[in-house]
């Protein structure tokens, strides 16, 4: 596997002599990106059928480990983002594997559900440390704008194969080890893969003036910083929303079981693809117009899909519209911040926004889960719709608000 990425480094990063770092940099990230959410959060879904049993509790129980593991690492991630100015990559992250490695390790021991959550607590912490809000903000500061689209684009490409790998190989590890020893071996696994990557490959930032690595003063309460933040947050609460409850919703509408998983599980595919898409339209039309547009058509896909969704064509249909935005912000959003803000302070921005995206992607499913009972799965589609509505429109606002600063890299 590592000379196809390495390829992939050298045509989207670039192949001169020069960027050799650059292109390790990529490999490592895009390696790490990938084991880390596939370890760390795409493997949960497969531990609770076996861990209901043992553990004695229900799904949503279960679940509420998830949901914390992602609040307390949106709450973390404003931190990470100081630590990552000031100090680079290589040793927050370093450290975040090994607490991650960690916090599979002690996943496998839990007896109790208090057990689970405190260590979901770490887990969180972890992954704010090690998954894509680190990683990019590395990426950010390391290239400059010319070639930094072509290698977040690298990194996530690879990285959103992450469910496409982790869930299948860990169902065949439960069934052949049993959950607990299967935890142990990602564990292993993960420590192994990311612990050397992230400390050998990063490289540890110079010292520096604090003063050089601050954001620009007021950032946060700019009116643009606000209307990215309410883009992305809208956005984001959506998608995870759509993740969650599409297949039941599709069973909901009367097709099987077999066909409503098949399709939802086009969106990791479709992810990929609206990165692909999204990256070369970028190259003629400004960023955020483009990320409006996909988010607009999100929102025409939701409103249509209690309409024609009982078909299996517009089922399909409507699933492939929506699924063209689900991983447009993940590329969208370090972009859209370097270009206003540049990469002096670039981490403790990006933590802020984080902060709440990664909250309301927490909460969201449940809030939907709440509305879907009491008001049926249709007000739940109109209220995603209205979400991603919400995104492009702020995203036009922020469109129209002239970037003063200049990028710093």
């Amino acid at each position: 596997m590592e000379l196809p990425l390495r390829r992939l480094g050298a045509v989207l990063v670039g192949g001169s002599a020069d960027d050799r770092y650059g292109r390790r940099l990529v490999v490592a990230l895009a390696v790490t990106q990938t084991a880390g959410y596939g370890a760390l959060y795409y493997a949960f879904s497969v531990f609770l059928t076996p861990m209901q049993g043992e553990l004695g509790a229900g799904v949503a129980s279960l679940t509420v480990a998830l949901t914390l593991g992602r609040v307390v690492a949106g709450m973390a991630a404003p931190v990470v983002g100081r630590w990552l100015d000031r100090w680079g990559g290589r040793w927050p992250m370093t450290a975040g594997s090994l607490l991650g490695a960690a916090g599979l390790l002690l996943w496998s021991r839990v007896e109790t559900l208090l057990q689970l959550y405190l260590v979901f607590v770490l887990i969180g912490v972890a992954s704010a440390m090690v998954l894509y809000d680190a990683a990019l903000t590395i990426v950010v500061g390391w290239f400059d704008p010319r070639r930094r689209a072509r290698a977040l684009l690298a990194v996530t490409i690879v990285a959103g194969l992450a469910s496409t790998v982790f869930v299948p190989l860990t169902g065949f590890l439960v069934e052949r080890y049993g959950w607990r020893l299967a935890l142990v071996i990602l564990g292993l696994g993960y420590g192994v893969v990311a612990v050397p990557l992230h400390g050998l490959v990063l490289r540890r930032r110079k010292t520096v003036d604090r003063s050089e690595v601050a954001p620009p003063n007021g950032a946060v309460r700019e009116r643009a910083f606000l209307l990215l933040a309410a883009a992305f947050v809208a956005q984001t609460c959506a998608t995870t929303v759509v993740g969650v409850l599409l297949v039941t919703y599709l069973i909901v509408l009367g097709h099987s079981p077999v066909f409503a998983a098949a399709v939802a599980g086009l969106l990791g595919v479709l992810s990929v693809t609206g990165r692909l898409v999204t990256s070369g339209l970028r190259t003629r039309f400004p960023v955020a117009l483009v990320t409006a547009a996909v988010f607009a058509l999100q929102a025409t896909a939701a409103a249509l899909l209690p309409v024609v969704g009982r078909s299996p064509a517009g089922a399909i249909a409507a699933v492939v519209l929506f699924g063209l935005g689900f991983g447009v912000a993940t590329i969208a959003r370090p972009t859209l911040l370097a270009d206003r803000y540049g990469t002096a302070g670039y981490g403790a921005l990006s933590g802020a926004l984080a902060l709440p995206v990664t909250v309301a992607a927490a909460l969201a499913p449940l809030a939907a889960a709440l509305l879907a009972e009491e008001a049926g799965y249709a007000v739940v589609l109109s209220a995603v719709a209205a979400a991603c509505a919400v995104g492009a429109v702020a995203l036009l606002g922020y469109h129209r608000i002239p970037v003063v600063s200049s990028e710093a890299a």
